[in-house]
């Protein structure tokens, strides 16, 4: 859906940021105002446009520490980086996960940003992983590792795709079509593509998409 028209709205009732004014947001069928939204929003990752990087090493910055890690912490510090498409660039690096990323990052390209904060994410291994418009602001290239990251987590996660840019959820299981804080047109790509009137097929034909 176009900006303004409820999609990162419909993210926050979701993760219980914002409680609905009418009606109610369940898990497995329960309200949410029964539950602890603590351990609720422990269960989702979130990979936004814009990344929050902190001063220090890679590896503090998938981990959240600095203190060396033991053997299954590396392993696992591995695991998720191969899956954001990030283990190549941070392993030819000199330091490897001992690089320091810079203030706010800025020893690393936005692409390379995005993908070492999918694997922070993975690292955690929430249940959903939401990505907020996280290729918008990316080129071609970058935009090309996360669609891989987001292909390889297919069928062991719960992925939320909020994208501008068609081509990221062109293999979605399912798609919402949203305008004005409204559902107006629901189902798989091919099938809503196929629907020479439709609001999405407008969409991709504006974005030149076949």
């Amino acid at each position: 859906g176009a900006s303004g028209g409820g999609k990162s709205t419909l993210v926050d009732l979701m993760t219980g940021v914002l409680k609905p004014a009418s009606g109610s947001v369940c898990c497995y069928g329960t309200p949410y105002t029964t539950m602890d939204l603590e351990a609720l929003r422990t269960r989702f990752g979130y990979v936004t446009q814009e990344i929050a990087m902190f001063r220090g090493s890679i590896l503090a910055n998938i981990v959240g520490s600095d203190t060396a890690p033991d053997a299954a912490t590396e392993e696992r510090v591995r695991e998720v980086c191969a899956l954001a498409q990030c283990r190549a660039f941070i392993e030819a690096l000199p330091q490897q996960y001992a690089t320091h990323v810079g203030d706010r990052g800025i020893n690393l390209s936005v692409g390379q940003r995005q993908r070492i904060a999918i694997a922070r994410e993975l690292f955690r291994n929430p249940e959903v992983l939401i990505f907020d418009e996280a290729t918008s602001a990316l080129d071609t290239e970058s935009e090309r590792a996360i669609q891989k990251s987001i292909e390889a987590l297919k069928g062991s996660k719960t992925l939320v795709i909020i994208a501008h840019r068609l081509s990221t959820i062109r293999n979605a299981d399912w798609i919402y079509v949203i305008e004005g804080g409204r559902v107006v047109e629901e189902g798989a790509f091919v099938d809503l593509h196929r629907a020479p009137a439709s609001v999405f097929r407008r969409m991709c034909d504006a974005q030149q998409l076949v």
